[in-house]
């Protein structure tokens, strides 16, 4: 189950709870009952392997046949 975290408008009281995706979000705070909001954060996100860069995509060997080609045809 993902970790979603929350603060308050209110009295800016902040804490995390564990909720379903299919869960409503929270709204009431649970210490002064003011309107509470998400707290987003970034994600660390680490590609690795091949694949995910774009000179990844084509082989240098296809770019090298495409450029003789043209060179023999000429």
């Amino acid at each position: 189950m993902p970790t979603y975290a929350y603060a308050c408008t209110a009295c800016g009281h902040a804490f995390e709870i564990q909720q379903s995706f299919s869960d409503d979000s929270l709204t009431v705070c649970p210490e002064c009952e003011g309107r509470l909001r998400k707290v987003f954060s970034a994600v660390g996100v680490v590609f690795k392997g091949s694949g995910f860069y774009r000179n990844d995509a084509r082989s240098s060997s296809s770019g090298s046949k495409s450029s003789s080609s043209s060179t023999t045809s000429t």
